[in-house]
C-alpha cells in the first residue's frame, strides 16, 4: 500500500482511494465502513470503506476477508492484495486522520469529540463514494456509540440508502470486513513507516501496541517526552495517559487568568511565569552570554519580540 502522500505531511490528515470499477457505476452497489486505530495513544485513527456490486457479494466472500483483529499482519497484508487484485469489481477509500488532527480537535475551544470525529470520517468516505459515481444502495457499518442512534443519522445524511449499523459488523458483513483490512494495513505501515519531524536523533520504535495500558508504549511516552512541549506529533497528546504523564513528569507552567495573576501564582510556588519569558531580551542573558533558544523554537524558525 503506497502512503505517499500521507507521509509526505502526516501532521494533516489525508484520503487514500483506489480506482472506482467501471461496474461499480453502472450496477447496485453494497459498501463497508470501519475502522482501524480508535484506541491507541500512538499513531493515526485510519476509517475505511469498501464497495462492490450486490451482484458480486459471493464473490467477496471467496477472497475469504474477515475481521482484521482476528488475523495475523501477514493474513492481512495478503488479503489486501486479493482485494487489490479484484479491482475489475471491488473499491476502497480510507481517511486518515493524523494524531495531530485528533488531538486539536478534541481539545479546541468548542469540544469536537472522538465519536464525531468518526462520524464524519465516515459521512465523508460515503459522500466520495457517491461523488465519484458508485451507485449505492447498502450501506454497512461497525458501530461507533449507540448502534440505533447512529443508523438514524445516517439515514438522515443519506436517506436514498439503505443503512445498517451494527455492533461487530466486521465479523457480520464480508463487505465491512475487507474495510476492516484496508484501514488495518493502512495503519500498520503508516505506524511502521512513521517519519519523525521533531529532531529525536535515532528513535527507539519498540514502542509496544500503541495502547495506554501497555507498558512499553508507557516507557516509550517518559523517554520521548519533553518536560515543557509534551511529545512528538506521533502522540496523541489528547489522551489521558499522556496528559497525566504530563501532569506528573512535566514542568509545571503557569498562565496569566482573570482568577489570579500569574507572576503571583509561579512565585508562590517558587516557579517562573510564562509571561516573563516574552520579557527576556533574546540577544544575551544576565552574564553576557548569547541565549540558546530551545529546538522547539529553532526547528519552527520561531524568534523572539523585544516589545509587542
Amino acid at each position: 500500500m503506497d502512503l505517499g502522500d500521507f507521509e509526505a505531511d502526516n501532521s494533516v490528515s489525508c484520503r487514500l482511494t483506489s480506482e472506482i470499477p467501471d461496474i461499480c457505476t453502472s450496477e447496485d452497489c453494497c459498501l463497508g465502513i470501519d475502522e482501524a486505530g480508535r484506541g491507541p495513544v500512538l499513531g493515526p485513527m485510519v476509517y475505511g470503506i469498501c464497495f462492490c456490486p450486490v451482484s458480486r457479494k459471493e464473490q467477496l466472500k471467496d477472497l475469504k476477508v474477515a475481521d482484521s483483529k482476528t488475523l495475523t499482519e501477514a493474513e492481512r497484508e495478503n488479503l489486501f492484495q486479493n482485494i487489490s487484485d479484484a479491482k475489475d469489481f471491488v473499491g476502497w477509500a480510507l481517511q486518515i486522520l493524523s494524531p495531530n488532527t485528533i488531538s486539536t480537535s478534541m481539545l479546541q475551544r468548542s469540544k469536537y469529540n472522538l465519536n464525531a470525529l468518526s462520524h464524519d470520517a465516515a459521512i465523508g468516505l460515503v459522500q466520495y463514494a457517491l461523488d465519484s459515481g458508485v451507485q449505492l444502495k447498502e450501506v454497512f457499518v461497525d458501530t461507533v456509540g449507540p448502534a440505533e442512534k447512529y443508523e438514524e443519522k445516517l439515514s438522515q445524511c443519506f436517506p436514498g440508502l439503505e443503512v445498517t449499523v451494527r455492533p461487530k459488523a466486521d465479523s457480520l458483513f464480508p463487505i465491512v470486513s475487507a474495510a476492516s483490512i484496508c484501514a488495518k494495513v493502512a495503519r500498520d505501515h503508516a505506524v511502521k513507516g512513521w517519519s519523525f519531524t521533531e529532531d529525536l536523533g535515532e528513535v527507539d520504535t519498540d514502542y509496544g501496541s500503541g495502547y495506554p495500558g501497555d507498558p512499553k508504549t508507557k516507557a516509550w511516552l517518559l523517554k520521548y517526552q519533553d518536560p515543557v512541549f509534551g511529545y512528538p506529533q506521533f502522540v496523541r497528546f489528547s489522551w489521558s495517559t499522556a496528559k497525566n504523564l504530563m501532569d506528573s513528569k512535566g514542568s509545571a507552567v503557569y498562565w496569566d487568568d482573570d482568577e489570579e495573576d500569574g507572576e503571583k501564582a509561579a512565585a508562590r510556588q517558587n516557579n517562573t511565569s510564562m509571561l516573563s519569558f516574552c520579557n527576556r531580551s533574546t540577544g544575551s542573558t544576565a552574564h553576557g552570554a548569547a541565549h540558546q533558544s530551545h529546538r522547539f523554537f529553532t526547528e519552527r524558525r520561531l524568534q523572539g519580540l523585544g516589545a509587542l
